[in-house]
């Protein structure tokens, strides 16, 4: 299959979509890091540690955008532990962030390469698991409209359980 035609269609979508919501997530931890240094940066560490084991699998940002993390291991929702382990490319630099100065030129250079990999291991991978989810053993899955069983409910988007991507 062509590689071009599939980032056409939903897949692309849902890679889209799955940035936007880490992006919501760290845009909360950004917004408490500023107003409430250095608190609120440690807060939000603690938030992205535990964030994709809230809400059967969901951070604030997952829920937002319509996304659930399970585990490969057994299809149960994402885990503490996993959520730790998913998120460390992400906590790492930002832990740094707590000292002034050489803690910030270390996030510096080590935050940015970590964050291109995620996303080139999110767009580039056949199956759009980001570095995290190679990591940690999990995958993100989504609610599916298309599916009669769901349209049916008639319940509120942000209370529809996660469904997986196929």
């Amino acid at each position: 299959m062509n590689r071009k035609s599939l980032l056409k269609g939903p897949m692309a979508r849902a890679r889209w979509s799955r940035l936007i919501a880490k992006c919501i997530d760290i845009g909360l931890v950004t917004v408490g890091a500023i107003c409430y240094y250095p608190m609120g940066l440690i807060l939000g560490i603690i938030y992205l540690c535990i964030s994709d084991s809230l809400y059967d699998g969901q951070s604030i940002g997952k829920r937002f955008m319509g996304f659930g993390v399970i585990s490969l291991i057994d299809g149960s929702p994402c885990s503490a532990w996993q959520s730790l382990i998913r998120n460390l490319p992400f906590t790492v630099p930002l832990f740094f962030l707590v000292f002034p100065f050489w803690g910030w030129i270390f996030s510096a250079v080590f935050a940015l390469p970590l964050a291109a990999m995620e996303v080139y291991f999110l767009f580039r991978g056949d199956t759009a698991h980001r570095l995290g989810d190679i990591m940690a053993d999990t995958t993100v899955i989504a609610n599916d409209g298309t599916r009669l069983d769901l349209r049916k409910t008639k319940s509120p988007w942000f209370d529809t359980p996660p469904v997986p991507l196929q």
